[in-house]
Formats: structure tokens, sequence, C-alpha cells
């Protein structure tokens, strides 16, 4: 499912016009994107957690060449889904 056929399911499911739809996805991922960028974590109800982890910089080799290189710091995002989501997509057993 690309972006444009999450937003129409969405505007079919609230009852909201595309544009709407298109401005709360935009709220969403804005408010993601300065929260992890604060190392702040976002847990959404039944769905899930961002977390924002910090990686140090390290000393590394690289593969070809033999050579030492400095690998600078950097923020990477993890998601951890809900027990709620896990059981939903578990399949019947």
């Amino acid at each position: 499912m690309d972006s444009k056929q999450f937003a129409k399911k969405l505007s079919e499911k609230t009852g909201k016009t595309n544009q709407e739809i298109d401005l709360m996805i935009d709220g969403l991922v804005t408010v993601i994107k300065d929260k992890c960028a604060k190392m702040d974590s976002i847990a959404i109800p039944s769905f899930g957690t961002f977390e924002p982890k910090k990686r140090l910089e390290r000393i590394n080799t690289h593969p070809s060449s033999g050579k030492k290189i400095l690998i600078p710091p950097k923020i990477s995002l993890s998601f951890k889904a809900s027990s709620v989501l896990k059981n939903k997509l578990r399949p019947d057993k």
C-alpha cells in the first residue's frame, strides 16, 4: 500500500476529505520527527512505540583497504509493536 492508497483508506474510514487526511498525516510525521530529534520516545496505544537510539562514534576498519576510519555518531529510530498489534498479526492456530 502506498501513501495515496493509505490516505484514501483513512478517508473512507473516518469520513474526512483527502486534504484533511493529508494534513493529519503530515502533522503526525512532523510530531514524530520533532520528538525523536529530541530523543523522546512516542507511544501510540494499540500500535507501538517509536524510540530513537543514539549510536556513538566508533572506529572501524575499511574492508577493502584495511584503513581505520572514524564513523560519526548518528540517531536511528526503532519501532516496537504493541502486544495488541502483535496479537492481531499472529495467524490463528
